[in-house]
């Protein structure tokens, strides 16, 4: 969850999908991935846009992701 919405969709593309039915609706914008992907995370995407947490987390959960944070121990 630390790194830019822009590496995880590169990692994983389907995210992209699963990010705008979450309430990022302008992740699918021309060039928006691009530009302010590389800079900014999914928590603070889900603040810019006020959507709420724990949303995030089920939508992505849903979806077959687990997200964790960088350093975080399984």
């Amino acid at each position: 969850m630390n790194d830019s919405v822009y590496e995880l969709c590169t990692l994983h593309p389907e995210l992209k999908a699963v990010m705008k039915e979450a309430g990022f609706k302008n992740i699918t914008k021309p060039g928006m991935l691009e530009t302010a992907g590389r800079i900014v995370t999914i928590p603070k995407g889900a603040r810019m846009m006020q959507i709420e947490w724990p949303h995030v987390l089920d939508i992505l959960k849903a979806h077959g992701f687990d997200p964790v944070w960088k350093g975080e121990k399984r």
